[in-house]
């Protein structure tokens, strides 16, 4: 059989004053189009579906479209799991609607979903933290060990109050009583899961920039030698670069989010993850290039002229620009650079000449009214960036509230 594996959608995210949606939407597409020639029997969903607790109508609506075409309108099942950014409840919410369309969603690490039939799929088996699959077309079960984020508070509820001694222990415990009852080599065996997990002694992961951290210290990190032998394939979402923090022969797969959603995923290639899987052997993947969304770039100039060349003959990235120079810049360049661009994230002007940053930071006159100190403690806090229009209403709103 072949499955499809992708996970960190963030569907409904932003960057600064930027949304993605319009990005998300061919993407999706992708993901779409790539299990439909690659003919996949089962998809799956490692959380993170949305980026908030609370999406927008628009991301909502994407979700379920994207759900309903990937699952061919019920003949091919999708799992999906709820992540750090998901709202569990929300998740579990259309639970029996999305029944009907082949969609298993599941919100909470203990979930048990009761068992029912399509034309094309049944849940033979299921336990909280497990069901067994029968597809029309595969000639063997699909057993599947699944766990969902679970917050600071569901984690004390799920593993005791010695979080931080227990965590490795009660998940390796928990996985291995449900693969040692029901995952044997007469069937596929699958684990999904939205943890950080990484190997015992390895170099530590960076969670992406703007993700919200799962790891606090050790305390929830999660170790790949917890994972039960039977499990031939482990599907993982949070980290946002694809990676295998297994083995070859028995892979434990970030497939990473489909597009770059911060500056530290700049230059990364995005890949869904397509699994082929038969009982009693070794599983074999492949990844899948994403190719839809604008890059973001980090670049640095140190000429105005330089650097209005460079976006105009850029036009379709995201950008974090750094303009080195001698003095501020004034606001006929920054009008400039505003023009050449359309994509400009942030925009961090550092100026060399330290004695003027000095100079300007001691001539502050304490006798302006609160508006004009505003702007040149900013200033002298921002290496002489000057504070925009939006961060000038924000402040007298502030002011006058």
């Amino acid at each position: 059989m072949k499955i499809l594996h992708t996970a960190d959608w963030h569907l409904g995210k932003r960057l600064d004053r930027f949304s993605r949606l319009e990005e998300q939407i061919p993407v999706m597409e992708e993901i779409i189009s790539i299990a439909d020639e690659e003919q996949v029997d089962l998809v799956i969903v490692a959380g993170d579906l949305f980026d908030n607790f609370n999406p927008g109508v628009e991301a909502v609506e994407l979700f379920y479209k994207t759900l309903k075409r990937l699952s061919l309108s019920g003949k091919r099942p999708v799992i999906a799991i709820s992540g750090n950014h998901d709202s569990p409840n929300l998740i579990n919410a259309p639970d029996p609607l999305a029944r009907e369309c082949g969609i298993i969603l599941i919100g909470h690490p203990k979930a048990e979903i009761a068992p029912f039939q399509t034309a094309f799929f049944s849940i033979k088996n299921s336990a909280a933290g497990f069901i067994e699959l029968e597809i029309k077309n595969v000639g063997f079960p699909v057993r599947i060990l699944h766990t969902p984020y679970a917050n600071e508070i569901r984690l004390k509820e799920y593993f005791g109050e010695n979080k931080e001694e227990e965590i490795n222990k009660v998940l390796s415990q928990t996985w291995k009583e449900l693969a040692d009852r029901f995952c044997d080599t007469s069937g596929v065996n699958l684990l999904t899961a939205h943890l950080y997990m990484n190997k015992r002694g390895a170099e530590i992961l960076e969670e992406p920039e703007g993700e919200k951290p799962i790891k606090i210290g050790n305390a929830d990190l999660i170790y790949s030698d917890s994972i039960p032998d039977q499990i031939q394939y482990t599907a993982l979402g949070h980290l946002h670069g694809f990676q295998n923090i297994g083995t070859a022969e028995k892979p434990v797969v970030y497939s990473s989010s489909p597009l770059c959603y911060s500056f530290s995923e700049s230059g990364q290639t995005k890949y869904v993850s397509i699994i082929d899987a038969q009982p009693g052997k070794p599983v074999s993947y492949e990844k899948k290039a994403l190719k839809s969304g604008r890059s973001l770039v980090r670049k640095t100039f140190t000429t105005i002229e330089n650097c209005a060349q460079w976006l105009r003959e850029n036009p379709d990235t995201f950008i974090e620009l750094t303009l080195e120079s001698e003095t501020f810049l004034t606001a006929d360049e920054r009008r400039l650079i505003y023009q050449s661009h359309t994509g400009i994230v942030h925009l961090i002007p550092r100026v060399k000449n330290k004695e003027c940053t000095e100079q300007q930071n001691l001539e502050i006159n304490l006798d302006q009214n609160i508006e004009s100190l505003f702007k040149d403690y900013f200033k002298s806090k921002n290496g002489g960036q000057e504070a925009n229009d939006d961060l000038m209403k924000l402040f007298n709103e502030i002011l006058n509230a």
